[in-house]
């Protein structure tokens, strides 16, 4: 048995987790979930039926882990030796930005897509404020930095660049210069390419 089960589909977040088992260096079985028939183990495991969740088949324990978030940082720490965790030094930028992109990031891109408006005078009641200043808070960080913790790659990447990564790519992030270099260096990874091989040939398949 692989040491983790990873129910996923190529066309949604998954693709942020299977990319997170490549950098980790897991050993993993993929489950491709079919929205109209979901297998009953992912039932089981997550009651909300989403994608990506992962099993890990630990000493004959099950540990589930959801929100893709929670995966790759779960991942980064049962993989220490793939060295995607931050030092001291490295620390709060790690989890401030990580958590901004699962909070405030995603909460503003949703909220534009879905033509979702904040009441006037109400910014200050909603996590992300407004769309312009969570953006430009993000941009302002990768002005100066190459990656989440300075100059060095690590898990957070994977879970902030993969929103980057995204929004360029279906336009709802603007392409500034910051965000295209950023997404440009995680492109370029050996473990992003691998990844994106595999879903990029299920999508294939299943549009055949």
């Amino acid at each position: 048995m692989a040491a983790y089960t990873f129910f996923t589909h190529p066309m949604s977040r998954g693709q942020i987790a299977r990319w997170a088992l490549h950098e980790a260096g897991a050993d993993y079985e993929q489950v491709i979930v079919d929205w109209a028939n979901r297998p009953p183990a992912l039932a089981k495991a997550n009651p909300m039926g989403k994608v990506p969740t992962i099993i890990h088949h630990d000493n004959g324990t099950d540990r589930v882990v959801t929100e893709c978030a929670a995966i790759c940082a779960y991942l980064a720490e049962m993989h220490p030796q793939a060295n995607l965790l931050p030092n001291d030094a490295e620390m709060a930028d790690y989890y401030r930005w990580m958590f901004f992109a699962a909070g405030p990031v995603e909460q503003a891109i949703v909220g534009k897509s879905m033509g979702w408006e904040v009441p006037e005078g109400r910014a200050g009641m909603v996590g992300f404020g407004s769309f312009e200043r969570t953006l430009g808070t993000l941009e302002g960080h990768f002005t100066g930095s190459a990656f989440v913790c300075g100059d060095r790659f690590t898990m957070a990447d994977v879970y902030v660049g993969s929103q980057v990564d995204w929004g360029l790519t279906f336009g709802s992030i603007p392409p500034e210069p910051a965000f295209v270099a950023y997404a440009e260096r995680l492109q370029a990874r050996e473990a992003y390419k691998a990844a994106k091989t595999i879903d990029n040939a299920l999508i294939e398949e299943m549009r055949k």
